[in-house]
């Protein structure tokens, strides 16, 4: 399954960190948004610094063996939805499986919903009870794959 699209996303709307550093939610994370590396070891802010190849390969790790099998778990009619896949393993990266899991997102989208799908990616855009910017161009980004 191509993830390229996931991954582009990912790359822009978290940014590249070479050394661990903590996350809005206060978790220890490095690289491209990562909390843990492809061993299962979670980031702490005491590990070396990482380079943009490491990354890159540690992204798309997490994206093919936890992000998409999970996509796929909760909501399997879009393994024949390229595009729409891209745009939710990116959301379940940005914001976990359990957030997925608990959706009225995932409700629309297994009833094959377009566009209340994209409705309800809007409503992601809150950090703090108040809209970020970027987690709005994010969602909106996603929209354009659906």
């Amino acid at each position: 399954m191509n993830l390229d699209l996931a991954k582009e996303l990912c790359k822009h709307f978290e940014g590249f960190r070479s050394y661990p550093y903590l996350c809005p939610a206060g978790v220890p994370t490095i690289g491209y948004g990562n909390t843990y590396y492809s061993t299962g070891i979670k980031v702490t802010l005491k590990d070396p610094q990482i380079t943009m190849q490491q990354a890159d390969e540690l992204l798309q790790h997490e994206l093919e063996f936890t992000y998409l099998p999970a996509v796929f778990k909760l909501c399997p009619s879009l393994a024949n939805q390229p595009s729409i896949l891209n745009a939710i393993v990116d959301f379940t990266y940005n914001l976990g499986s359990g957030n997925l899991r608990s959706s009225t997102l995932r409700k629309k989208l297994n009833a094959n919903d377009w566009s209340a799908a994209k409705i309800e990616l809007m409503r992601w855009t809150r950090g703090g009870g108040v809209v970020l910017k970027g987690l709005l161009l994010r969602r909106q980004a996603e929209c354009l794959l659906i």
